[in-house]
């Protein structure tokens, strides 16, 4: 992708950059490295879904699986989230993570190095109080991921009664199924990418 070319809303965009859609860091850019099955939120969708979450955004804890350009997770800070931890195996991707939640002044906000499935037998946050929403984006290569993932969140305690949970998907399959009891609230689609917001039953 050339410096000049587009991103996937059709705004112009830097070579591996993003913007902030919202809040207190809106229009500042987040660079991301290129590494396979990487592809952060298209701008249309992260304003949608935080369209979605703009009345319990504010002081929510929130955790970013699979976290890559960490575009969700700063986004919700930005808008007023009272804590994110972040996941993220790959290192080169980890190490630009780190950079820019200190350039945005979120140093203080956890990131958790290693895979997700491994984290969330662990829970290192459960510690830290109950998670209110939880941004699953795995990359799309990665068939049957979003399931495993749904099937440990399922019973975990350390989700508060009324979490949230953002789902993305390629639309090239059908939507990940969701645990007994779990409800759809909201959905949409975009380019190749099909969204869900879910609660637990």
């Amino acid at each position: 992708m050339s410096r000049e070319a587009k991103s996937p809303t059709g705004r112009r965009a830097g070579r591996n950059s993003l913007r902030i859609i919202g809040g207190l860091h809106r229009r500042r850019q987040i660079r991301f490295p290129d590494r396979p099955g990487l592809r952060p939120t298209p701008d249309r969708v992260r304003e949608t879904l935080f369209n979605w979450l703009s009345p319990v955004i504010r002081g929510a804890h929130c955790l970013d699986l699979f976290a890559g350009s960490g575009a969700l997770g700063i986004e919700a800070l930005s808008r007023g989230a009272a804590r994110v931890d972040f996941v993220e195996k790959d290192r080169v991707a980890l190490q630009l993570l780190r950079k820019n939640l200190v350039d945005l002044g979120y140093a203080d906000q956890p990131v958790h190095a290693g895979d997700a499935r491994w984290l969330l037998d662990r829970a290192p946050w459960q510690q830290q109080g109950q998670i209110d929403i939880v941004f699953i984006d795995p990359p799309f290569a990665a068939l049957g991921l979003d399931a495993e993932v749904l099937a440990k969140l399922a019973p975990a305690k350390w989700l508060s009664p009324e979490a949230l949970i953002y789902l993305e998907y390629p639309t090239s399959r059908p939507a990940p199924t969701l645990p007994i009891g779990w409800i759809i609230r909201r959905e949409g689609r975009a380019g190749e990418s099909g969204y869900q917001l879910v609660a637990r039953g």
